[in-house]
């Protein structure tokens, strides 16, 4: 509790920091929802003209799109530099985390707090009308709500953990941006949409080696589609948790073995 205290008030002080450029702010919240509803309108335009894409209405396709993007932005708001690294590495800012009381990687997730509330309205916004399609269309229950909120939770926390077990890496290789673009974002991209349209190879990738998949589309399979059971949902948290764990290990090696800039 004494942690999440501090974190509270670290973030806070970010947050007051970066609000010094109100416009800036607001204009990247604004930008940054755009490109998210460009991304949707591209899909939705492909299924309104061939009806389904492997068998997934736009309704469905706009579940699995929306529950990824709201856990996206609670990962990129609660832990944003996580992402970034690279930067205090090569810059050596990182020293300056490692003089503060804190844990490092609590000082580095309340560092340039960025509230994406231009992602979760819009992601908000999309799951109630896609829910409400498969509510009308008879494929939802009362008990998809809280299942919902469940497997978003469990997605932030899977993404949080591929992306800290990507960063870390940069304890030995440093320069890590590529990797990034590889397990964090075009990982993530792909299974915003239904896994089947890819070929079997990258479905065995995206469900072992890089399992972004268990983030949204695994656990929507019995939440909008009947399939499998409950053990879908409880092995996907399963992943996340044992992802994250992974993740948190591979931090504390990291950190032991990481040699100062000496600036």
């Amino acid at each position: 509790m004494k942690w999440l205290r501090m974190y509270k008030l670290l973030v806070i002080a970010s947050l007051r920091s970066r609000m010094q450029y109100k416009f800036n702010f607001w204009l990247t919240a604004a930008m940054t929802a755009l490109v998210s509803v460009v991304e949707f309108l591209l899909l939705a335009v492909i299924l309104t003209k061939f009806g389904h894409i492997k068998g997934w209405s736009l309704a469905e396709a706009g579940y699995l799109y929306a529950t990824l993007t709201i856990s996206k932005a609670l990962y990129r708001s609660l832990a944003s530099d996580v992402h970034h690294l690279e930067k205090y590495l090569v810059s050596g800012e990182l020293d300056n985390l490692l003089l503060r009381p804190i844990p490092v990687l609590l000082g580095l997730m309340s560092q340039n707090f960025s509230f994406r509330i231009g992602e979760f309205l819009q992601g908000i916004a999309l799951l109630a009308i896609c829910m409400r399609m498969l509510f009308l269309e008879g494929q939802l229950t009362w008990a998809a709500i809280p299942l919902t909120v469940v497997v978003i939770g469990s997605g932030a926390l899977l993404l949080f953990g591929i992306g800290l077990l990507t960063a870390t890496i940069g304890f030995w290789l440093t320069r890590i941006e590529q990797l990034q673009n590889i397990t964090e974002d075009a990982a993530r991209t792909a299974v915003q949409y239904p896994l089947t349209i890819y070929p079997r190879w990258m479905q065995g990738l995206l469900l072992t080696f890089i399992p972004v998949a268990f983030a949204s589309y695994i656990p929507s399979l019995y939440i909008i589609r009947g399939q499998g059971g409950l053990w879908l949902i409880a092995a996907s948290l399963a992943v996340a948790v044992a992802v994250f764990g992974l993740g948190l290990l591979m931090w504390r090696l990291g950190i032991a073995r990481y040699q100062s800039t000496g600036s």
